[in-house]
């Protein structure tokens, strides 16, 4: 239990952080689907896609090597040099590739007018992967608060820029005929993407002490067993991404003409980012995980914790999940009434999500026994389910089908993720006790979901007060449950 607490009280640190930080970041959600329309705010949602992608790309599966190289004491600085001098190199061939090449690339994304687009995103892409490494450096150091504070001042300086840009400029304009400086109207929705340019560029010399451990000079021969071990996690990471972000990106290509394309694309992003709350949990679980389950690996109890792990992981998704469904209609004034028709698909994509927390976690028996091949296999099933159930559905059912499509995805790579790892790495997961709790929380938002729609449909009190009394239940349910483990713990140390 000592051990789940550190991963707690790390996960927590940068759940805390995370969470502050991106919930300031996603106040620009309400923002700018109330200064844009569907149709721009697809745009947003279009290229924000690509970034998630490519980062992938220019990072190619560096730090999960770094962390999982760093484990020998002795060659840990050179470690970080190697990985850090890599990925520099890399990000800047690529920026000047994407620089000289803008216009056609423009012109294949169908923004023939807008280069610039490309050519701002390249930056932020480069500058973001040469910080992913000072980054890894900082969680394996056990250093969250530090983390927090540069990724938090990232995204604060991001809003300040997208207020001054999208807020104040066009009011003082059009208050008091101001003119305020660096603004022109004609731009748009690129000052979304100037602005996160600018926290890029910014974000770079706060880690410069991190960045300091260069000095230990690139390594030959460790870069090529580190490439060996990253390479197939780029396949990994890409099936992820085309899993996560394909639906937003091929959208507009393959709905009907004249079913306002980018207004679905625009609604489909939007309902999607209701699911922040699960998706910034996961993201900060990862952060602390992924070097917890290392700096574990040589424990003889390592799989008992894996799996203790894993239980109250779930148990917190679960949680969240049930939060969203049960009071939706609180969560959804997060987003403009024009995308109120995308609430629909908010428990799928939530479902979805939780799946991939789940193969997050199963992940790790490949990553510890070097077996990434076997990752990058399961990945590139997922990405064959994604890709084809979106151009089977997307025209058929819309936006509606890119949801499903994701959860069959994250569902079906979960399943084969875990039975994988029952043959080549067995870790004694409490399935029946997971299956238990994951029943409860769909009963609950069952019941919920029917008195909401049919038996006390439009009489928001007694809908408030039975879904509040539905997330009471779990929560009880949880904590008999957390009490009797923390009783067995006891006896077992007896």
């Amino acid at each position: 239990m000592s051990q789940l607490k550190k991963l707690a009280s790390q996960t927590a640190i940068y759940g805390l952080s995370t969470i502050l930080g991106r919930l300031l970041n996603y106040l620009l959600v309400p923002l700018h689907t109330r200064v844009f329309g569907t149709a721009d705010y697809g745009v947003v949602s279009e290229l924000y896609a690509y970034v998630s992608f490519f980062i992938v790309v220019l990072t190619y599966g560096m730090e999960t090597a770094f962390f999982r190289f760093s484990q020998d004491e002795e060659k840990k600085d050179k470690v970080f040099s190697t990985a850090f001098v890599s990925i520099g190199i890399s990000s800047i061939i690529f920026m000047l590739c994407m620089g000289a090449f803008a216009q056609p690339i423009a012109n294949a994304i169908r923004y023939p007018n807008h280069s610039e687009y490309v050519i701002i995103f390249s930056l932020i892409l480069g500058l973001d992967a040469i910080a992913s490494i000072p980054f890894a450096l900082l969680r394996q150091q056990s250093r969250p608060k530090k983390f927090a504070i540069v990724k938090n001042i990232n995204i604060l300086i991001n809003i300040l820029f997208n207020l001054y840009f999208l807020m104040l400029c066009p009011y003082m304009q059009r208050e008091s005929n101001i003119s305020l400086p660096f603004y022109d109207s004609t731009i748009g929705v690129g000052y979304v993407f100037i602005s996160n340019l600018v926290a890029s560029i910014i974000t770079l010399p706060l880690l410069f002490k991190e960045i300091l451990f260069i000095k230990k000079g690139f390594d030959i021969a460790l870069w090529r067993k580190m490439i060996a071990y990253g390479l197939p996690l780029l396949i990994v990471g890409l099936g992820g991404m085309v899993n996560e972000t394909l639906d937003r990106a091929i959208m507009k290509y393959l709905l009907p003409a004249g079913n306002g394309t980018l207004s679905q694309v625009g609604i489909y992003g939007a309902n999607y980012k209701l699911s922040i709350l699960l998706t910034l949990f996961i993201q900060a679980f990862r952060f602390a995980a992924e070097p917890f389950f290392f700096s574990h690996a040589k424990t003889s109890d390592k799989k008992t914790i894996y799996a203790q792990v894993m239980d109250y992981f779930v148990i917190v998704c679960l949680g969240i999940f049930l939060l969203i469904t049960l009071y939706i209609d609180l969560f959804k004034y997060f987003i403009g009434e024009q995308f109120y028709d995308g609430l629909k698909v908010i428990p799928i994509l939530l479902l979805a999500n939780l799946c991939l927390g789940v193969y997050y976690n199963l992940s790790i028996w490949y990553k510890l026994s070097d077996q990434t091949n076997k990752g990058a296999m399961i990945s590139l099933i997922g990405a064959g389910i994604t890709i084809g159930l979106n151009i089977w559905w997307i025209p058929v059912f819309g936006y509606v089908g890119s949801a499903w499509a994701t959860f069959i995805c994250y569902f079906s790579m979960m399943l084969i993720c875990y039975f994988m790892g029952m043959k080549y790495y067995p870790i004694p997961y409490h399935v029946k006790r997971v299956l238990s709790f994951a029943g409860m929380a769909l009963i609950l938002f069952f019941a919920g979901w029917y008195c909401r729609n049919y038996y006390f449909a439009g009489n928001h009190i007694i809908i408030f007060i039975i879904n509040s009394a539905l997330f009471l239940f779990f929560i009880i349910a949880v904590y008999l449950f957390v009490k009797k483990d923390k009783m067995l713990t006891s006896l077992a140390r007896q």
